[in-house]
């Protein structure tokens, strides 16, 4: 019987994509603001394209999650930001309103 640890990695990947945009969403609103939903619109339409490009079927799916990842944090940025007004986080007192 042969392992097939090819699923294990995905997940394992996965969850480490979705552990890091977390955070990114995060440090965006506090530094840029909901402007940034932008950035995260961009990156996931161009993980999105190269996932399609990629031949490595491994890369295609982690590139999908990216891309996904990418579109979620979208309305994260925005939740963020009602998160920041009810004081769960601090505000960037810095950041141009």
């Amino acid at each position: 019987m042969e392992l097939n640890f090819l699923g294990v990695i995905i997940g394992v990947v996965t969850f480490l994509i979705i552990g890091l945009f977390h955070p990114l969403v995060i440090k965006a609103e506090y530094y840029i603001g909901v402007r940034s939903w932008w950035l995260f619109l961009f990156l996931g339409i161009v993980a999105g394209v190269f996932s399609l490009l990629v031949e490595s079927l491994v890369l295609s799916i982690i590139l999908g999650v990216v891309a996904f990842s990418s579109f979620w944090s979208i309305g994260e940025v925005f939740q963020q930001k009602k998160r920041v007004e009810k004081g769960w986080f601090p505000a960037n007192p810095k950041k141009k309103k």
